[in-house]
């Protein structure tokens, strides 16, 4: 991989690490483990900046590291101006990254600020005495060893072990011991090969996190071994073969075969009869017990990962998709030979693909997290902007979701919540004047629902009113007045195109473009939107979203030779049709009285010759339908294409998939098949 994309890749990592401690810190200044954050991660980027040829952000993280080396020393006291030039100075380095043409001018603003606040620091005795003391423990002294054993190949990604071993240096006194053993002769020298290690004994204040972070882009390419030594007065000095060990110098093996030369401490006692053997023993197995409770706290910290570029899961999700329609046209042919053996093959082919599908999908999902992570800089800038106290509060954010669902999902939520702050949460006087609490909240949630996930945007704003919403409709030609509409239909207005009830235009809103933004894209991820309000106790809007765009489970069905796919998570049954059709299209269930419709009447298909049809019913949040067919084939692992351009304006169809005979199957999108009869019917 090329050095500075690894680079760019690992910093892009670091400054959004780097903009959620900022934002954390901002509610407790006087946090260490937050300060001391915020500095590695500024001392990271300059450091690996300058190994990997990006001087200028070097240069730039240097001065901004500068302030922070004085926060963590007592001379300065984080406050909310400090936060928000930290933040600038982030937004910049993000720029020169990306490859944006910033300024130097724009620079030396943010630096001229940042040295204007230097040279005015706020008493550091304001400080809590508590933090004072937990910073001076911070503060102690740390002897480790470290063991860096680079990969040959090390000098070809553009990396410098020297520079390293110089950062190293900068945390403070160090020794450092160059191993030469794997050197080979001059004449198979490869230039371009590292065939170096080093030993480091290194004494800091920084702590172990401070030491990983000066090999962070290069620890997928070198052995790293850091641990912690004992230096107290208690702490017995280690034996000669205990630090060759550690130092990789001697192998366990040869050094216990060389003690076994001479007796156990045990035997030896026991001969002189100063202890029983059942003492020894007991010592013995003492001794083995707490052996084995080190190896599994050892095991349970050592953790191991990969970077794989998302292009390439993105490969493994598509392959993995061809093999499960490969794998059903295998499991026809099996059928359909009567062959035992060949059948015994294609349903071991049939589980080891379900396997390798369910693992390719999960290694694709990420926490929500991440992304709820990002709004917390949104919220607090356009507050600011507007005037207004509000605390972004999260839930829910280990739930997983698809990658790619989430890269999608991104510009929707923005809306979402740039519509809570500016039309949901009042000013900090209008909400006194109500009696609420003057810093409003924003609370993000999500948690799964069967194949789904409801992500959850609510607000403890004014709500909003429904008359003036359907009035402002009528107004503007949206609706006819005539029309019956439910509160859930009054609020689902507000999606409409051009609707807007802010009466004076902004920066932020007023246009009514954004929230018909926001419908569109959620249904282009086979999702819904559902929207709740109550009048002065604010505003929930509920996403529906599949839990993957990839692959579904479905329901194989066939109408008049035709074959379609309903998705697996919306089904509740599957009935008889029965023979005295009702001219209502409605159908008792055990007492409750639910619809249902014709596919073939709705895709315009040859008349049905089957005499006894079935009834799919169906349920998506709290409507049930239910879909005749002429047959039900069963559950199938559906591997979702997109369909092209002819079928852009087919609504009720949300894509396509190819089944084990090579047949091409459409997936039903239920929620607009409803609508689509709905307004069929009412016409």
């Amino acid at each position: 991989m090329d050095f500075a994309e690894t680079f760019k890749e690992e910093a892009f990592e670091l400054l959004g690490d780097l903009e959620s401690n900022l934002l954390e810190l901002e509610k407790d200044p006087s946090d260490s483990e937050l300060i001391n954050a915020v500095f590695r991660a500024l001392h990271t980027i300059k450091g690996s900046g300058a190994m990997f040829g990006f001087d200028r952000i070097s240069e730039f993280s240097h001065e901004v590291e500068n302030i922070y080396e004085r926060v963590r020393l007592g001379e300065l006291l984080v406050d909310p101006t400090l936060v928000s030039l930290t933040l600038d100075s982030q937004d910049l380095i993000r720029k020169m990254l990306e490859g944006e043409d910033v300024q130097d001018s724009d620079l030396q603003q943010v630096l001229s600020q940042l040295e204007a606040f230097r040279e005015s620091p706020k008493t550091p005795e304001s400080k809590p005495a508590e933090k004072i003391a937990e910073a001076e423990t911070a503060q102690e002294e740390t002897t480790y060893r470290i063991r860096f054993e680079p990969f040959p190949d090390l000098l070809q990604n553009g990396s410098d072990p020297s520079l390293l071993l110089d950062e190293l240096h900068e945390l403070g006194p160090c020794i450092v011991t160059t191993k030469l053993d794997k050197v080979p002769p001059f004449s198979q020298m490869d230039p371009e090969h590292c065939y170096c290690s080093w030993q480091i004994m290194l004494s800091t204040t920084r702590g172990e996190d401070a030491i990983r972070d000066v090999f962070i882009f290069v620890e997928d390419e070198c052995e790293l071994h850091i641990e912690e030594a004992d230096t107290s007065e208690e702490a017995p000095i280690e034996r000669l073969g205990e630090i060759l060990i550690k130092r990789g110098d001697l192998s366990e093996e040869t050094l216990n075969k060389t003690l076994e030369k001479q007796r156990p401490i045990g035997e030896l006692l026991t001969k002189q009869g100063a202890l029983s053997p059942e003492k020894v023993e007991n010592a013995l197995a003492e001794q083995n017990h707490l052996r084995q409770a080190r190896e599994r706290t050892i095991s349970k910290r050592r953790t191991t990962s990969i970077r794989v570029q998302s292009e390439k899961l993105d490969t493994l999700v598509d392959l993995v998709g061809e093999l499960v329609t490969i794998q059903a046209r295998l499991s026809q042919i099996a059928m359909g030979s009567h062959d035992s053996q060949l059948i015994n093959v294609a349903e071991t082919v049939e589980q080891l693909t379900w396997e390798l599908r369910d693992s390719a999908m999960s290694i694709r999902m990420l926490p929500i997290g991440t992304t709820f992570d990002k709004f917390k800089r949104l919220v607090r800038d356009l507050s600011k902007e507007l005037g207004k106290e509000i605390q972004l509060k999260t839930s829910g954010s280990e739930t997983e979701l698809d990658k790619n669902v989430l890269e999608q999902l991104n510009d929707p939520m923005v809306h979402l919540i740039r519509n809570s702050i500016d039309h949901g949460i009042e000013t900090p006087e209008t909400r006194i004047e109500a009696g609420k609490d003057p810093q409003g909240s924003i609370h993000l949630s999500a948690h799964h629902a069967g194949a789904n996930v409801i992500i959850s945007i609510r607000d403890d704003g004014g709500g909003m009113d429904k008359e003036r919403i359907l009035e402002k409709a009528i107004s503007k030609g949206l609706v006819d007045p005539e029309q019956h509409l439910n509160e859930s239909d009054i609020f689902g207005m507000i999606l409409l195109p051009g609707f807007s009830t802010k009466a004076k235009i902004t920066s932020t809103s007023g246009r009514g473009v954004g929230m018909d933004v926001v419908k569109k894209n959620i249904e282009a991820l086979n999702g819904s939107i559902e929207i709740f309000s109550e009048p002065g106790s604010g505003t929930e809007m509920k996403l529906k979203l599949p839990l993957t765009l990839a692959i579904i489970e479905g329901l194989l069905v066939e109408v008049s030779n035709s074959f379609y796919v309903i998705p697996l998570s919306l089904v509740e049954e599957c009935i008889e049709l029965p023979l005295g059709e009702s001219k209502n299209r409605v159908i008792n269930l055990r007492g409750e009285f639910v619809p249902y419709i014709f596919l073939q009447e709705n895709f315009d298909l040859e008349e049905s010759q089957h005499q006894h049809r079935q009834i799919v019913l169906t349920q998506f949040e709290e409507t049930k339908l239910g879909i005749v067919v002429d047959r039900v084939v069963g559950e199938h692992q559906t591997v979702i294409k997109n369909l092209g351009s002819l079928f852009k304006d087919v609504e009720e169809v949300s894509g396509a998939t190819i089944l084990g005979d090579g047949t091409l199957a459409l997936i039903l999108d239920v929620p607009k098949l409803y609508r689509s009869a709905q307004a069929t019917y009412a016409s």
